[in-house]
């Protein structure tokens, strides 16, 4: 048996979930009473597993290093989440979210995982409406629905702009209640510093208390990690300032493998970067691209302001190259065409670095459909207008303020002006269909696994994912590893592995402090950001890739020579956490690199410049590269690779077209 054994279950694709959960093995209630669970994180992933597993019986422990799970980044997602449960009676249905999630991931991604989410999608919003989402409803009382890029249907469930938010507040209410019962225990403003191996299997972590300083064992009979992304390698990104890699890439270090590294999200609707002093960059969500249209001028290097350019000299570039699905291609197209537009001069703003999203047809449309329902027949524009913008303020009024607070432009009256940047990433520690990685006991939930994306997530689909993981799957499939454990007793953290572990951990953190160098932690994290965003971020070359691999690695022995960390190690000490995060950014940009450089095709995300077809989009090559790259650690810059090969049994392999 190779190392890579996804455990996909036999027979149709249809029905592989639905047999699989009626042969898994269980656990009974009295015996889920003695098992132990540690879980990493309490965004939608962490908070939805904790609630769903100790409503089950289970022991659990949760862990974050915000100060409450209301702070986990989950909460700052906008624009909704997909579901496939045809409201709108427009054609939708499991299959479609399925295949249009597996054609949106250029054919990278697992079959039996995607087909899965999209079979446990419809759940989710019930549950969530039993919670009391508030989820936007139409006139009548039913839930509504937007569109989202890479789709011809409205599947994408909202609450204004703040959907995350209001997801967040869900799960948590359901958490709070289990912490309330006494069925989990939660730990805020710790840090997990490393996982704890016991025989091969994990048996539960080390932590930080950020407040004192000191270091806490934790044991778990399995050990959940719902730890999100590390988008935040590239400095500036759409992450909260938090996000990082430390607990996956700990996992990585003890065996876990790290799937399709390179595999990063650049997401296109984002508030342009102002200058050198930004820390993070501000999304706006994709379901702006719903009603706003998106331009720039048809004369390069045009100085004009935006209202004063005529239609007839504005090229609506989406809606030229893809008539079929215009603004609402999926996302890693509509970066790249914005980028390209922009590097051959057309773009707009200060920095030529911007594309327009003009909500200007929106608001006559919606003005005009106001006017014939209140029986106006000779409405003014004027009242067309005042008409329109509220309809887009009760749709999208928290982002168009968050703009306008940002910006200092109103965008009511003038367009928005975006850009790419990094956001999602569909990378991550590698899983079975247990959702298990390659330590047994050690499992990865939501944006910390390498997901159900392949190379390019689909707009609303990572709220799916991180809910569908924690309510959905890992209540059933946690059961198939702890049904053989309920003869293992709660092991003491006195063990010699828990102590080993504890001081490999206190080592690290007094070597950081030691060093007492000259330059702070910012200045190697927006060095790291800046070669990633140039070499590795929206396009990728050889020669590129070789350079950066270098420079990460000068990068890493000057970090570990000349970085200065003020203040004490035993007590609150934001810049020595940071420290920690960035030493471990500094591992995975360089692993990053080194998966870019091995997939010598594009797709999704990862475009190399050398394979692009004619029209400038990614040219797979499918003979060589169907496959899952998982790394394996080794050593310092040394990592193995392992494949696991993707087969289409339900779908058709084509070049991705949206025109």
């Amino acid at each position: 048996m190779t190392k890579l054994d996804a455990k996909i279950p036999e027979g149709s694709l249809a029905e592989k979930w639905t047999k699989y959960q009626s042969s898994v093995p269980l656990v009974n209630p009295a015996n889920k009473r003695s098992l132990e669970i540690v879980i990493v994180g309490s965004g939608l992933a962490g908070a939805s597993a904790a609630a769903s597993l100790a409503e089950l019986g289970y022991k659990v422990k949760v862990f974050c290093f915000q100060d409450s799970p209301r702070r986990a980044h989950s909460i700052a997602a906008q624009g909704g989440i997909n579901a496939a449960k045809n409201y709108q009676n427009d054609g939708d249905s499991v299959y479609r979210l399925f295949y249009d999630t597996i054609k949106g991931g250029d054919y990278r991604a697992r079959e039996a995982n995607v087909h899965r989410l999209a079979e446990v999608s419809g759940n989710i919003i019930d549950q969530c409406v039993a919670q009391g989402v508030p989820f936007a409803r139409e006139y009548g009382g039913l839930l509504s629905n937007r569109s989202f890029g890479g789709t011809q249907v409205q599947r994408t469930f909202y609450a204004a702009g703040q959907t995350g938010q209001q997801l967040l507040l869900g799960a948590y209410s359901a958490l709070q209640r289990q912490v309330g019962m006494g069925n989990v225990k939660m730990y805020t403003r710790h840090e997990m510093l490393d996982v704890v191996t016991i025989d091969g299997k994990a048996r539960g972590i080390i932590a930080r208390d950020s407040v004192t300083g000191a270091l806490e064992r934790h044991f778990g009979h399995a050990v959940l990690l719902c730890t999100g992304g590390y988008g935040n390698v590239f400095y500036l990104s759409t992450n909260a300032m938090g996000s990082n890699v430390t607990a996956a890439w700990k996992a990585h270090k003890k065996g876990a493998f790290f799937a399709n590294p390179c595999y990063t999200q650049i997401h296109p609707t984002c508030i342009p970067v102002s200058g050198d002093h930004q820390s993070k960059l501000t999304l706006m969500s994709e379901s702006l691209r719903n009603d706003g249209r998106i331009w720039v001028p048809k004369k390069q290097n045009d100085n004009r302001k935006a209202n004063e350019i005529p239609e007839d000299e504005r090229d609506y570039y989406l809606e030229r190259r893809y008539p079929a699905f215009g603004n609402l291609v999926p996302r890693d197209i509509a970066s790249r065409a914005a980028k390209e537009r922009c590097d051959a001069g057309y773009g707009v703003g200060t920095s030529k670095m911007a594309v327009y999203l003009d909500y200007a047809a929106a608001i006559i449309r919606y003005g005009k459909g106001e006017a014939n329902k209140n029986n106006m027949h000779n409405p003014s524009d004027e009242e067309i207008q005042a008409m329109g913008k509220a309809v887009v303020k009760e749709k999208y009024g928290n982002l168009f303020d968050m703009y306008k607070q940002i910006t200092g432009e109103d965008p009511y009256e003038v367009p928005m002006r975006i850009y790419p940047a990094v956001h999602y990433t569909m990378g991550g520690l590698w899983v079975d269909y247990n959702l298990m990685t390659t330590v047994p006991g050690l499992y990865a939930l939501g944006e910390a696994n390498f997901s159900d994306h392949g190379a390019n997530r689909l707009g609303a689909s990572a709220l799916m994912q991180g809910l569908a993981d924690g309510y959905f799957v890992i209540p059933y499939t946690i059961g198939n590893y702890l049904a053989s454990e309920i003869r293992t007793p709660a092991m003491s953290t006195d063990s010699e592995a828990f102590v080993a572990a504890e001081k490999e951990v206190r080592d690290r953190l007094e070597t950081l402090m030691n060093i007492k160098g000259s330059k702070p932690v910012d200045y190697f994290h927006k060095r790291l950001g800046k070669i990633m965003w140039d070499e590795c971020g929206m396009a990728r070359s050889a020669e590129g890739l070789k350079a950066s691999i270098k420079e990460i690695q000068a990068l890493q022995k000057e970090f570990w020579s000349d970085v200065k960390i003020p203040g004490e190690i035993d007590n609150l000490n934001p810049e020595l956490e940071k420290a920690g995060r960035v030493a471990d950014f500094l591992e995975l940009g360089e692993l990053m690199c080194i998966d870019a450089l091995d997939r010598n095709e594009s797709c999704g995300g990862h475009f190399r410049t050398e394979y692009q077809t004619e029209d400038g989009e990614a040219l797979r090559d499918d003979e060589n590269y169907a496959y899952v790259a998982a790394w394996e650690y080794e050593k310092q810059s040394t990592f193995k690779l392992h494949k696991e090969e993707l087969k289409y049994e339900n779908i058709k392999i084509a070049q991705r077209s949206y025109k």
